[in-house]
């Protein structure tokens, strides 16, 4: 009997440590961007209502109240995680790459966050679900749980790729060079930005938020680098009718050849 219990204490020690590996070998490089007790390292951006405030570890959106939430640093590449709990119908969303402005679903990017199964959101555009790349790629649905459930979400940001992750599924897997309508590029500029603010963004419903963390990314060095012995310089001209908050604007360049040494003359 004694020897069944020591192999069952050992069995269950075994389970704890490999999964606390487990865990720390995810979580490996991540720092906290929440103490848990304030708000310190945020900054309000049109406040509505009461804001923000926090409680019993979490950072909550204010019922009637709101803004945009921003974080005081800057990040470009990154693997951002966290965890919402919404009520019924509840809207917000997770800035990214955002100037401190109140507009950051045009002038950056809102990675939406809204109870979409609510009836009130019976006609939602594609792009409008929860996970989506608000108004610009639409998410896979299916990943969302029920209001007063906690989510888990990652947003992985590298260069022009954006991912999303909700509770382990992945919704949005997009290269923003894709992005090529000139309607939807002219009413979101904040594609172009290569780095910016995290944030919460309320619109007027009560969510909570907890365990908000950061893994900041090496940058990628850009492809188009000339081989040794090349430089580069610009190929193109700006044309009198092309207006670049119309267009998918990317850095395009060509290879000059490396000067030839002149013969000497006889």
């Amino acid at each position: 009997m004694r020897a069944k219990y020591l192999f069952f204490y050992a069995t269950a020690l075994t389970v704890v440590l490999l999964t606390a590996c487990v865990s720390t070998r995810r979580e490996t490089g991540f720092v906290s961007l929440f103490d848990g007790r304030s708000l310190g390292g945020w900054t309000l951006v049109g406040k509505k209502g009461d804001g923000y405030g926090v409680k019993g570890g979490v950072i909550y959106c204010s019922r009637g109240g709101g803004g945009n939430l921003l974080t005081a640093g800057e990040y470009a590449d990154f693997i951002l995680r966290l965890e919402f709990k919404l009520e019924p119908g509840s809207n917000n969303g997770v800035g990214i790459r955002s100037p401190l402005a109140s507009d950051v679903s045009s002038s950056g990017m809102e990675i939406q966050i809204l109870d979409d199964s609510a009836p009130q959101y019976a006609d939602l555009r594609p792009a409008q679900y929860c996970g989506s790349i608000y108004d610009v790629v639409p998410s896979r649905r299916g990943a969302l749980k029920k209001a007063g459930e906690w989510n888990e979400e990652e947003i992985t940001c590298v260069g022009r790729l954006v991912k999303v992750k909700l509770n382990g599924k992945r919704v949005v897997d997009a290269d923003l060079n894709g992005v090529t309508d000139p309607n939807v590029l002219a009413k979101h500029p904040g594609l172009l930005r290569e780095k910016g603010r995290l944030g919460f963004l309320g619109h007027n419903d009560y969510v909570e938020f907890r365990n908000i963390r950061i893994k900041e990314l090496p940058r990628v060095a850009r492809n188009n680098v000339p081989p040794a012995g090349f430089t580069t310089a610009s190929a193109w001209r700006v044309g009198r009718d092309w207006s670049p908050t119309r267009q998918n604007v990317q850095q395009c360049r060509r290879w000059n050849w490396p000067r030839r040494r002149r013969r000497p003359t006889r």
